[in-house]
């Protein structure tokens, strides 16, 4: 069987054909079986053995399948716990305990009236070595994100595909233009050559939509890569060779919500599946809840029901069905489903969408179960807010008021990323500049675990940072030392290292995702190959690369100390430090050059004597004074 295709697996359909004895020339005939094919959906397609978990519950569709009675037909320690249905004749739903299991292929009878209806083969597979331990990503890495459909097109016969809806169109902004998981598999040197160690992809599932399909968060098949990006078997292969290549792969998940053209639509598992949608044939957009987007209702102690409800139970939009978690099969479902990702592809993070939208108590459930398979994962969820309070509400170890306990290890830094971009942009003054970044960064106090949170300079929602520092090449580096030296785990945007525009006000999704340069082969210029980049573009990438692989091998920023000092006269200064690097970062917005007085920070430099630019490679003495080039940031290595 193919295992780059959602589960459908085709068996027999036993029907008994009892002739009627009082039909013409059929006195003769006795009653017999005859055979056809009929399609059932199993879903998880496979499992494995040795989980921590040991129970596995399998959704099978099928025409009047709730009617069946299924059993195993295969001498094994797997046990049947339960079977269960809904209020759709279609579904079965079939819990399994796999304790003590081994690796092995059972097989399943399903009977009506004792009589057998369906046989099928399902398998168990062995874990690989170590997949528990498997570790996530963590200080030590760049995530690097991607935009597939943006980025490279390795593989042009896959364009197109004659079951999907939409069509590659590279001359609309908001259509497919065809990047693919080949083209990323073909970039992975140079993305090595970078510095990144990490990829996180925006989503690959299917997206059988009729528009916006090419961002991905419209799932129509949960078990199943759009074929435009390519097949399960090539997401496997991508992972394998970042591997070999010190690079891991971040899954982008959603479980708020799905697409509409989702196979579930045509056939809702059960009434609660769906918020505000019962059944397929209830469809009506017009009396569909929307969410408010109020996302401080889930922690506000004064908040409404009502307002709660509009937050977590509405949907985005009307092509977006909104998923209610509190329906306990869904919510097996969805958390099956994460962890089997994991394990298929080997993943070394997940990044979850929209995170507070879900049901908090279903958040906790999804998070817990996937952290205990795999003690050091690494799960960043994102809260788009600039309240610093309200994303650490959401972080594993924090103590809430409401006494709400979180699972999740990590999310985006929305609060420190907003105010980056105020700092840089900033006349300095007594209360604007580098003096918010420094201040922002006394919030760090309502996190359980600051330094698990992902900065990112910008993302697939965010307009590009070059364009939003006023293409202002200083203030960008500045702005990406910064996101990659901070005691955060950096992300960056594809492109970004190029130099990629946007507009700046507003949203401009399709102009922020832009082509990457040269991803396709008619493009004028090439960032891999460096063809047709002007001297501005050849600056950046150049010091981008550089940070990052000093960065990479980095213990002080790595797990070093942080400590800063208050901005003074345009010059913002920090260090990072352990017991054997020290990493000084000097930030000069002066339109000259400045003179440092190395007394200041004696405490940290009184061990040292010279400093090395890590992207230079030129070195001064830092005995008395440091110099500081005008309009300038220096990453600083100390000996």
């Amino acid at each position: 069987m193919n295992s780059s295709l959602a589960t459908t697996i085709s068996i027999f359909f036993i029907t008994a054909l009892m002739q009627n004895c009082q039909a013409a020339n059929s006195s003769s005939r006795a009653s017999k079986q005859t055979l056809k094919t009929e399609q059932l959906r199993v879903e998880p397609e496979f499992w494995w053995a040795d989980m921590v978990n040991p129970t596995l519950e399998l959704m099978l569709h099928g025409d009047n399948i709730a009617s069946m009675q299924a059993s195993l037909q295969t001498l094994t320690n797997i046990n049947i716990i339960e079977q269960s249905r809904s209020e759709n004749p279609n579904y079965l739903f079939i819990k399994l305990s796999l304790k003590d299991a081994k690796a092995q292929t059972i097989t399943f009878s399903l009977t009506k009236d004792n009589t057998q209806m369906h046989r099928f083969d399902y398998q168990i597979k062995q874990r690989r070595a170590a997949s528990s331990q498997r570790q996530g990503f963590d200080n030590s890495d760049v995530i690097y994100l991607i935009t597939p459909d943006r980025f490279v097109n390795g593989d042009t016969s896959n364009d197109n595909h004659s079951s999907m809806l939409e069509k590659v169109n590279r001359a609309d902004k908001d259509g497919r233009h065809g990047g693919d998981i080949q083209g990323i598999i073909n970039s992975l040197d140079y993305l090595q050559e970078l510095g990144v160690t990490q990829l996180w992809v925006n989503p690959l599932l299917e997206n059988n939509q009729q528009q916006y399909s090419y961002h991905g968060y419209s799932t129509t098949d949960h078990y199943k890569i759009d074929p435009r990006f390519g097949s399960n078997a090539d997401y496997r292969q991508l992972s394998d060779a970042a591997k070999d290549r010190g690079i891991g792969i971040i899954k982008d998940i959603i479980v708020n919500h799905i697409g509409s053209n989702h196979w579930w639509m045509k056939d809702i598992p059960s009434q609660t599946w769906i918020n505000g949608l019962a059944s397929a044939q209830a469809m009506d957009t017009s009396n569909l809840p929307f969410t408010t987007h109020r996302r401080t209702t889930v922690q506000d102690p004064y908040s409404a029901p009502s307002d709660l409800s509009n937050f977590v139970n509405g949907w985005f939009v009307d092509s977006m069905p909104d998923l209610n978690q509190t329906d306990e099969k869904l919510a097996t479902y969805l958390i099956q489903n994460s962890i089997w990702w994991v394990e298929y592809a080997n993943l070394s993070g997940i990044r979850e969408d929209t995170y507070s939208y879900a049901d908090k108590a279903f958040l906790a459930q999804w998070s817990k179960a996937i952290m205990a398979e795999y003690p050091k994962f690494n799960i960043v969820g994102e809260e788009w807010t600039s309240n610093p309070i309200t994303v650490s509400y959401w972080q594993r170890g924090k103590v809430n008021q409401d006494g709400y306990v979180s699972h999740l290890p990590s999310l985006m830094d929305f609060p420190l990323y907003e105010t980056m971009l105020k700092a840089f942009n900033s006349p300095e003054s007594w209360d604007k500049g580098f003096i918010e970044l420094y201040e922002m960064m006394a919030n760090d106090v309502v996190y359980a675990d600051p330094t698990n949170l992902v900065l990112f300079e910008g993302n697939h929602d965010t307009n590009r940072l070059f364009s939003l520092l006023d293409n202002n090449l200083s203030r960008f580096k500045m702005a990406m030392a910064y996101t990659l030296t901070s005691n955060r785990i950096p992300q960056v945007f594809y492109g970004t290292e190029v130099l990629m525009e946007s507009p700046v006000e507003g949203r401009h999704d399709g102009a922020v995702r832009a082509d990457f340069p040269g991803g396709w082969s008619s493009d004028t210029s090439n960032a891999i190959t460096q063809l047709g980049l002007n001297s501005q573009q050849l600056d950046a990438q150049h010091f981008v690369r550089k940070l990052l692989n000093f960065r990479r091998h980095s213990s002080a920023i790595h797990n070093g100390k942080l400590v800063h000092y208050v901005p003074k006269n345009g010059i913002y200064v920090y260090f990072r430090a352990n017991k054997t690097e020290t990493v000084m970062v000097v930030m000069n917005k002066n339109h000259e050059q400045t003179t440092l007085d190395s007394a200041r920070f004696k405490t940290q430099l009184k061990d040292f004597s010279t400093a090395t630019d890590v992207v230079t490679g030129q070195s001064q003495n830092i005995l008395n004074n440091l110099k500081i080039p005008a309009n300038s940031v220096l990453v600083l290595s100390l000996k």
